[in-house]
């Protein structure tokens, strides 16, 4: 008979499934209620059992989702300009977009400054949250010219837009010019990745041009700095 605390048995447990990958990255843990069930215990017991894993950095909880297995964070190479989908394609991930807003709108003058079009010509103005498995990791808002993109779809923002523009239409996506800022998350950023208010979050804004330097896009992107890490290399002047 272990002389050890039930909530710390419980870890063991959970831990020891996670070594032995019965419970993958990503996956979700059973429910606490099936967890009381299974030990004998009460529902403060578990969530002492939760919390011991979660700062252990060996779980994470989702509000109003559940507990998971903690991901290895996406690495996202700044001197490589690849999307969402092509980041995770190596890692047989499973992962899909939501999309929030999908309409038409005119430019304002700043946003036609930035994709170097005429003011109040349309745009279409998309809102997508990209998810790793169940768990939002990146809220994308994104501006593209109608002119170029006259049968954008739901269902292409869906999946993935780099696939649309070099597959289906043909273009050719030569460069993303990008600033990457830590900033404090909106209301907004914080309801769709389920984040803390107070903690910083990573904002990457970007411009991205064609072969021929016409600008397809202009993106911001809100990330979960507990979900990526993001990396470059620099050389030395020789």
């Amino acid at each position: 008979m272990s002389r050890k605390p039930m909530y710390r048995q419980i870890a063991d447990a959970l831990r020891e499934e996670i070594r032995c990958a019965t419970l993958k990255p990503g996956d979700a843990l059973p429910t606490e209620s099936t967890l009381q069930a299974s030990f004998g215990v009460s529902r403060v017991t578990v969530r002492q059992a939760l919390k011991l894993l979660t700062e252990e950095g060996i779980i994470e909880s989702i509000q109003g989702s559940g507990s998971y297995v903690k991901e290895e964070r996406v690495n996202y190479d700044i001197y490589q300009l690849t999307g969402f989908y092509e980041k995770l394609a190596n890692r047989n991930i499973d992962s899909h977009s939501d999309v929030k807003v999908f309409e038409v709108i005119q430019a304002e003058p700043w946003l036609a400054e930035k994709l170097q079009i005429a003011a109040h010509d349309k745009v279409w103005h998309v809102k997508r949250v990209r998810f790793i498995k169940q768990k939002p990791v990146n809220l994308e808002e994104t501006w593209m010219p109608l002119a170029l993109f006259g049968d954008l779809t739901w269902e292409v923002m869906e999946n993935s837009k780099y696939r649309y523009i070099e597959q289906m239409k043909k273009m050719i996506i030569d460069r993303s010019e990008q600033e990457l800022s830590p900033v404090m998350p909106s209301e907004e950023a914080v309801a769709a990745l389920a984040l803390e208010p107070g903690k910083p979050v990573l904002e990457k804004v970007s411009r991205g041009f064609l072969k021929d330097g016409q600008v397809f896009e202009y993106s911001r992107n809100v990330f979960n700095s507990d979900d990526y890490k993001f990396t470059l290399v620099a050389k030395r002047r020789q």
